[in-house]
Formats: structure tokens, C-alpha cells, sequence
């Protein structure tokens, strides 16, 4: 069907009968808006007014359907073409509704989808990634993982201080990087995987040396006793022909490939310039 055609047509039989669109609106019980839809071929008018148009307008619904008035010869041809045309345009009205549906319904799924993900991540007490909903999710700081890893430096420092050293006042500094953070016993005991530089410095002719240290891969067991975390265990590698072995058998996978890949990552220079910054500021420099 030629909407255009028929909105056209429909203009034309109104004029002819002397008929504003307001006029013709309110014996079909619609408004003059909808009138003026039909007429630029904008839509077409409901099923149930075609009858009733027709009937005002003094034209057949074959017609209407057609777009113009039809001689009594060509009717019955026309009337068929009018079928097919009225078969062809639901069709296409039907595949069309059915795109639209499943378009719609995938968008739902994907909000849906969205909304779920974020939902399970604010669980994990993560950050939501889509933020589809009006409002930026912001985790609570889990203290834990701060008050562990300052357990475990505070740790390396009192064991560095503590061991012997050439220098009177040489002060032990660590630096570290974090692999991975286990929770064994909820909010009581957590293993610790990371990378530690630890050095010893002093001051001579006012100038920072380097007294001894060491860079090598730790696994710290950290538990809380009376409300305070405290390292209780830890593990690190041998030297020489033993190292490999002993990274496999110390650390998950993930963290060995880490672990493996320091020197080439940048972790220990960072490590090395935090150390740094920190004997500067420590000794005044």
C-alpha cells in the first residue's frame, strides 16, 4: 500500500464532501492531529474506521485501500491487487515488529546483564564497572589489607634492625611489591606474596652508603593475635640451583610468573627508587 497515495486520496474525498479535518475528526470520534497523520502519509487510519470513513467520504474501502477511485471494469482487479498489497504491507509491518521486539528484548538482556555484574562486584565489595544506574559505587576501604602489609614491613624492619651490622647507626629501609594478598581465615589469617628490597644505610662525611641488602620474593603468614596483625612464618627461596625449585613450591602459579619477570618489568627499580626517597628523607638529604 502507497501511504502517500492514500493520504492523498484520503484529502481529496474530504474536500470533495466539503469537510474541514476538524469536521471529519469528530464524526469519527479521533482528532483533527490524527486527520492530519493520515493525510501526509504519515499512518495509516485504524481497521475499525476504515468503514466508517469510507462511508462519510462515499468511498469503497477497496478505495481507500487503492488510493483512488476505481472504475467498475477494474475492479475485481483491483480488489485482488488490493489483497495482496494489504497481505504484503502486514508482513512487513509483522517482520518489522518482530525486529523491534528482539532488539528491544536483547537491550534488556544487556541491561539486565550490567546490572547483575555490578550488583556481584558491590557483594565483593568492588567497584561497579558500568555505573548504569545513576551512582558511582565506591567500596569500603578494607583495612585489613592495609593493616597487613604494615605489619609485614614493620616485620622486615625490626628484623633488619635487629640483626647484626658493621655500622652503629645504619637503619634498615624496605620496599615491596605486592603479588597477591591470601585470606586463609577470614579476618584473622591471611598469606602474603610479594617482592621485598630491604637495605641497610648510614651516614658518613655526610653522605648516605649503603651498609648491606637484599632483593629476593617472600611468602609472609600474617595472623591477628589479640587484635593486632603480627607475621608468624615466612618462607623464601634458596640460592643457586635450589631457587627455581623453591619458587614452585612457595607460590601459586600466578604469582611465579611474576615473581620471574621483576627484572624486566620495572618492579625493582621502582622498589630501588622508593628506597631511595626514603633514606633521603630519613637522614634529611
Amino acid at each position: 500500500m502507497d501511504q502517500s497515495k492514500i493520504g492523498k486520496f484520503i484529502a481529496e474525498c474530504r474536500k470533495n464532501n466539503k469537510l474541514t479535518q476538524e469536521q471529519l475528526a469528530e464524526k469519527l470520534g479521533v482528532t483533527s492531529k490524527s486527520i492530519s497523520r493520515w493525510e501526509n502519509g504519515k499512518t495509516m487510519p485504524d481497521l475499525s474506521l476504515m468503514r466508517p470513513l469510507c462511508d462519510i467520504l462515499d468511498i469503497t474501502i477497496n478505495e481507500l485501500i487503492s488510493g483512488e477511485r476505481i472504475d467498475k471494469k477494474e475492479y475485481q482487479k483491483k480488489s485482488e491487487e488490493n489483497i495482496i498489497n494489504t497481505i504484503n504491507y502486514s508482513n512487513k509491518k509483522t517482520k518489522f515488529f518482530k525486529i523491534f521486539l528482539g532488539c528491544l528484548i536483547t537491550i534488556i538482556l544487556i541491561l539486565v546483564l550490567m546490572f547483575v555484574i555490578d550488583v556481584r562486584r558491590m557483594n565483593k565489595n568492588e567497584e561497579v564497572v558500568f555505573s548504569t544506574w545513576g551512582f558511582k559505587y565506591l567500596p569500603v576501604i578494607n583495612l585489613n589489607d592495609e593493616e597487613v602489609e604494615i605489619a609485614v614491613k614493620n616485620f622486615l624492619v625490626d628484623k633488619g634492625d635487629k640483626e647484626s651490622k658493621k655500622y652503629e647507626d645504619s637503619k634498615t629501609f624496605v620496599s615491596m611489591r605486592v603479588f597477591l594478598l591470601e585470606e586463609i581465615e577470614k579476618d584473622k589469617k591471611y598469606n602474603l606474596y610479594a617482592w621485598v628490597l630491604e637495605g641497610k644505610y648510614y651516614l658518613e662525611d655526610d653522605e648516605i652508603k649503603q651498609d648491606s641488602g637484599y632483593s629476593i620474593p617472600h611468602k609472609f603468614v600474617v595472623e591477628k593475635i589479640d587484635g593486632v596483625f603480627k607475621v608468624t612464618d615466612y618462607k623464601i627461596p634458596r640460592d643457586g640451583s635450589y631457587y627455581v625449585k623453591d619458587i614452585k613450591d612457595i607460590f601459586p602459579r600466578n604469582v611465579e610468573k611474576s615473581i620471574l619477570g621483576v627484572h624486566n618489568d620495572g618492579t625493582v627499580k621502582r622498589l630501588e627508587i622508593d628506597i631511595d626517597e626514603q633514606t633521603k628523607l630519613y637522614f634529611h638529604k
